[in-house]
């Protein structure tokens, strides 16, 4: 990578302000979840000067307000433009930390964690860091489905790639293959980078996409040339659906983003390999499996493989409704950095 393409390293923060490290918690009324996700925080072994925000996307239902009341150590926040990339972009917006965690409120993790994830910050070229996902339970037919065909972990082996392996790949990216929001780790800075910006809120789940919000943010990191990082150490675990019916919304919402985060890459990055991604990879993947489903040669009811297609077949018209209702909600409020901002009269006193 020429020095000129390398991303500007953020400057050290001196800002009384500022922590290490800002744990960001998008949640929609699942209370249980939630109050399992802060038990689970409060056992992390730590040294770093930690917030923890919790962002709630439906406060009219009181639900998550009254969660948090239980938990005074957290901050929260309430964002009620529906969809996880608003409502995470309202906590990276609001966080102080030079370091930003975004995990989702359904998983859990070992006490070391976060030391794990956010250790690979002490090389500077380093601005995303994601971790493993690991099932908390294998039970259901539901969940033994997902983690062999929707697996969101990356699997057993450390990898990292940056703005040349970017570069140089013949393919589209797959940025679905690099890690999850659900846990993942941020330098800062990176959002204010306007080459990458914060989460695209025409993407993700509670938009008519369903999801990609993710995959795509990272897209852009590595694109910028920041270098990823994914440690199948950091791990947590994640709770996955548990009936055959949830899963099914899930993997609809998961076969339409695929074909609106390609379509986002083509049309407002003008990356053209996303063009063999839409055209032919994708639909030939998602008709494989249907017609291996129907043969009776994969373990894989037919009922998802068909709405496998159906979904991958309406991305791009999702992908149109979720930027009329952007256009109607409106943008967040650009990332500023701690350094930048300025202090309430009486945070100096």
């Amino acid at each position: 990578m020429s020095p000129a393409s390398m991303p500007k390293l953020p400057k050290p923060l001196k800002d009384v302000c500022a922590v290490d490290v800002s744990i960001v918690i998008a949640t929609y009324d699942r209370p249980d979840a939630l109050t399992r996700c802060l038990d689970n925080l409060r056992g992390q072994v730590t040294q770093h000067d930690l917030e923890i925000l919790v962002i709630d996307n439906h406060p009219d239902s009181g639900l998550t307000v009254e969660v948090v009341a239980n938990f005074p150590e957290v901050t929260y926040l309430s964002e009620a433009r529906t969809g996880a990339a608003y409502a995470r972009n309202r906590g990276i917006g609001e966080s102080r930390g030079r370091l930003i965690v975004t995990i989702d409120d359904d998983v859990t993790a070992p006490p070391e964690w976060l030391e794990t994830l956010v250790g690979h910050f002490s090389r500077p070229e380093v601005g995303v860091v994601t971790g493993n996902l690991l099932p908390r339970s294998l039970e259901a037919k539901a969940e033994q489905l997902f983690e062999r065909y929707w697996s969101l972990g990356c699997g057993s082996k450390p990898f990292e790639v940056d703005g040349g392996w970017f570069a140089d790949s013949k393919n589209a990216i797959a940025g679905w293959d690099l890690g999850a929001t659900a846990n993942a780790a941020f330098r800062a800075d990176i959002f204010g980078d306007p080459q990458v910006g914060l989460m695209e809120e025409t993407l993700g789940t509670g938009t008519p996409v369903g999801a990609g919000e993710d995959p795509y943010l990272f897209y852009r990191a590595v694109r910028a040339g920041y270098t990823l990082v994914y440690d199948p150490a950091a791990y947590v675990w994640h709770q996955h659906r548990q009936d055959l019916q949830a899963l099914g919304k899930q993997t609809y919402r998961y076969s339409k983003s695929a074909a609106a985060y390609h379509l986002t890459t083509l049309l407002f990055d003008g990356d053209r390999r996303a063009l063999k991604a839409l055209f032919w990879t994708l639909p030939l993947h998602y008709v494989r499996r249907l017609v291996s489903s129907a043969l009776g040669i994969l373990d894989y009811p037919f009922s998802l493989a068909w709405w496998d297609v159906v979904g991958y077949c309406l991305g791009p018209w999702c992908l149109w409704r979720s930027h009329i209702r952007v256009r109607r909600l409106g943008r967040s409020t650009p990332y500023v950095p701690i350094s930048a901002r300025v202090l309430p009269e009486s945070a100096s006193l």
